[in-house]
């Protein structure tokens, strides 16, 4: 197997194969016996618009332009960051008996969770140009550098699901301390206000959120027609990726007890 003309390492062809294998999967045991099938993944962020725009589009009333795609853009980004982390947790858990398989990649198991839900993601952006249609925004060519605040957001994610999974292994309760610290998380973070509105002495904390600077990104380049912020992406992009490789040097060495512990 090759790509871009370079041959891969058998075992990395095994292990890309495997993780094609356990998506797909993944993506029919999720939706199996389901009449709408994957249309579920799409009717959880539109339900979540309705709800939210109501509140803050028509109660309160954000002075927001655009603010339906301003406010869909936004829970995309974070169902995706969000439902990738619940799910993550118990992966190793959950996967008992492919974990006590001899010579397994236990690391492909939370790798699988982000990328069903990255898959999930990118089913619903036809939905969010649809909205952005509707709002009478133009893509510009900005739009080339979604790809890259995807990815950025993938090793994010990525990272945490190592680290989290592997926690839960020995802290049951990480479950649930997960679930309330994500929603605390939600509202400080920018998915139906404008980071704008954060009082300035607060915003070195607020700007310690990675998925502030995400979601604004997004914005940028799909609602503003804008590059995003290079400084704070180049920035962002350096921390993930070095997070990431400490993120896989734990998981390793902690994943050799995984069977003691299971």
């Amino acid at each position: 197997m090759k790509i871009l003309g370079l041959s891969l390492p058998r075992r990395l062809i095994y292990e890309l194969d495997l993780l094609r294998e356990l998506v797909v999967r993944d993506m029919k045991l999720r939706y199996k016996r389901s009449v709408l099938g994957i249309a579920w993944s799409l009717f959880n962020p539109l339900a979540q618009l309705l709800v939210l725009y109501f509140i803050f589009g028509l109660l309160f009333q954000f002075n927001i332009p655009h603010y339906s795609s301003f406010l869909f853009t936004g829970i995309l980004a974070w169902n995706w960051f969000q439902s990738s982390l619940i799910q993550a947790t118990g992966t190793i858990v959950d996967n008992r008996e492919l974990i006590r398989r001899p010579a397994f990649p236990a690391a492909i198991l939370p790798t699988v969770t982000v990328t069903s839900h990255l898959l999930h993601f990118l089913l619903a952006i036809p939905i969010l140009m649809v909205f952005l249609m509707v709002d009478g925004i133009h893509l510009t060519f900005a739009i080339l550098t979604l790809p890259i605040v995807i990815a950025i957001q993938y090793i994010l994610i990525l990272s945490l699901a190592f680290l989290i999974a592997t926690l839960h292994v020995y802290f049951r309760d990480t479950q649930y301390l997960l679930s309330l610290f994500l929603q605390m998380l939600f509202y400080f973070t920018p998915v139906f206000y404008e980071a704008s509105i954060v009082p300035a002495r607060y915003r070195t904390l607020y700007d310690l959120n990675p998925m502030m600077h995400l979601i604004q990104a997004y914005r940028d380049i799909l609602i503003k027609g804008e590059l995003p912020d290079v400084q704070s992406l180049l920035v962002l992009s350096v921390v993930v990726v070095i997070f990431l490789s400490f993120s896989i040097i734990i998981f390793k060495r902690v994943s050799y007890h995984f069977v003691e512990e299971l």
